[in-house]
């Protein structure tokens, strides 16, 4: 299935939390998108492997997404190596995206930096037909290089090159994060399970805040920010907000 949009993750609600309301005004706009997660999130404090791809489900459904799939990396010990690259390389050239949405070129946890490099030299490998990979019928797949890959941002604060306005998608990015319960804040949580640096009530203020603060940059209420490998170019200067 080709979709327009692919965005990746290092962990199942990566995602959610930095990119999930362009793809909602992507699909708004009649738009496929389409995700691929590397790990299972397995080294989570909170919750289970288990628990997360069911949690996972319930977000794909509400960013009505076409596709959805996990690499099952090792997390935490992914590498930017060929072993990991060519499993990545197959689905981009399964999916052939136009667009490609990765994690943050630096970040608080290990797994996003490194993922944001797996992310943009398997984008580029991609391209070259003399690397080889099966679809799943075992048949040859097609060389594939996505037309533009951009970073989105996560925990660490990066001056973004660009903002989207989500402003009309705030309420089904906030839905499609807080189907992550295990995650992130929720008064029905487990009152036994240990408190982590998602799971408070002051990082669901940071997530908003984030949002509100990407939105004040361009004039709108919320937005999300993004980083770029190569400047963008636009056909005349009314294509800028």
């Amino acid at each position: 299935m080709k979709v327009d949009i692919l965005a990746l993750g290092a962990h199942p609600d990566d995602v959610e939390m930095s990119c999930s309301g362009t793809l909602l005004a992507a699909v708004a706009a009649g738009k496929k998108v389409g995700i691929v997660d590397f790990t299972r999130g397995e080294l989570g404090t909170r919750g289970t492997p288990e628990t997360r791809a069911a949690e996972s489900a319930v977000a794909s459904k509400i960013l009505q997404l076409s596709v959805r799939e996990n690499l099952g990396l090792p997390d935490g010990f992914f590498k930017n190596d060929r072993e990991h690259q060519l499993p990545l390389i197959a689905a981009i050239r399964r999916y052939q995206p136009e667009i490609v949405l990765c994690n943050a070129i630096s970040d608080r946890h290990p797994d996003h930096g490194r993922g944001a490099q797996l992310a943009t030299d398997a984008c580029f490998l991609s391209g070259l037909r003399m690397i080889e990979t099966l679809d799943e019928d075992g048949q040859p797949q097609a060389a594939w290089r996505p037309k533009h890959v951009y970073h989105y941002i996560q925990d660490r604060q990066i001056a973004a090159d660009f903002v989207i306005d989500i402003t009309p998608h705030w309420a089904g990015k906030w839905a499609s994060i807080n189907a992550y319960g295990t995650q992130f804040f929720n008064t029905n949580a487990d009152p036994t399970a240990p408190v982590t640096y998602l799971s408070g009530q002051t990082f669901s203020h940071f997530m908003e805040a984030r949002a509100r603060e990407f939105g004040h940059l361009i004039g709108v209420e919320f937005g999300e920010g993004y980083t770029v490998e190569r400047p963008i170019g636009v056909k005349e200067l009314g294509d800028l907000i």
